[in-house]
Formats: C-alpha cells, sequence, structure tokens
C-alpha cells in the first residue's frame, strides 16, 4: 500500500461513512407515538416491534426492516440510508406498508455520537419541518426521535420514539 491509498483509507474512515455502523444487526424495538400529531396531544401509544439491519454498497448504504406490532395491527416499514460522499451527508428515507409511499429525504449526520436529520415535507396539506435524533447510541442500545415543527423550526413536538435492544445471537 502506498501512502496516497493509506490517506484514503483513512479520510474515509473519519468521513462520516462508517456512523450507521452500530445499526447493523437484529435488534427489539419499543415504540412511543402521540396519537395526535401537532394537535397538543400528550396520549401516547406504546407498542414493540422488530427491525433488522443490513449493509449495502460497500457501506455506503443501509437498509433497515422493520415489523411493528400496533394494537390496530402489525404492519411492515423499511428505512435506507445512503452517504454521499462529496457532502459528507447521510440521507435517510422511509416507507411502510401502510401508505406504500416513500418519505422525502431527511439529510444530516453525526457530530461527536449524536445524528441529527432534517427535511422538510407535507402534513395534513400543511408544509412543515420534520427532524430525526439518533442519541444515546451503544453497542447494544440507541435511542431515536421524531419531531415535527409547524412554525419554521422555532417550536418542536416529539412525536414518536423509539428505543432499541441489540438481540443476542
Amino acid at each position: 500500500m502506498n501512502e496516497t491509498d493509506a490517506q484514503n483509507i483513512d479520510t474515509h474512515e473519519q468521513d462520516g461513512r462508517h456512523d450507521f455502523d452500530f445499526i447493523i444487526g437484529r435488534w427489539n424495538v419499543h415504540h412511543r407515538r402521540l396519537r395526535e400529531l401537532l394537535k397538543g396531544s400528550v396520549t401516547w401509544d406504546e407498542f414493540d416491534g422488530t427491525t433488522v439491519d443490513r449493509s449495502f454498497l460497500g457501506g455506503l448504504g443501509n437498509i433497515g426492516e422493520a415489523i411493528i406490532h400496533r394494537a390496530s395491527g402489525s404492519f411492515e416499514a423499511v428505512s435506507w440510508r445512503l452517504f454521499d460522499p462529496q457532502t459528507r451527508l447521510w440521507s435517510v428515507y422511509f416507507a411502510n406498508s401502510i401508505q406504500g409511499t416513500q418519505s422525502a429525504p431527511m439529510t444530516g449526520g453525526f457530530t461527536e455520537g449524536r445524528g441529527e436529520f432534517y427535511a422538510q415535507e407535507m402534513f395534513d396539506g400543511k408544509s412543515i419541518f420534520s427532524r430525526l435524533i439518533w442519541s444515546d447510541i451503544t453497542a447494544n442500545s440507541f435511542h431515536w426521535e421524531q419531531a415535527f415543527s409547524a412554525d419554521g423550526g422555532r417550536t418542536w413536538e416529539t412525536n414518536w420514539t423509539m428505543d432499541g435492544a441489540r438481540q443476542q445471537e
């Protein structure tokens, strides 16, 4: 290996493309979701699910396939994340078996073990901001939360949280 190859490997190791490596594997996930979004609700539904995450594109992407068990019935969801080596940002996409459509990409990255991702999307016919935060990441656990803002990002309503625990093999 020459010096240029060594520098490229070192740059790739630190450019953010490995920030989601923690998620690869099988997880038990506890969900909490507000019953009504952007209406001042304080009533949460709690339910469980599982997810399996794997890497693709040589680590520039990963996909999570989930089964979520709500009182109203189970459904499937998928999330996929793609890393852009030029911008050093991740784009995160979602779809589920209820709506069958792909979400707008949420873009962002990690700083000191905390990931923040943002998008602008339509909700109930209005343009809002959405935010995802990944935090409390360990080898065997993570915390995830989604929030919406209807006032341009001045205030945020957290409306969905997930706490993951790695399944033991």
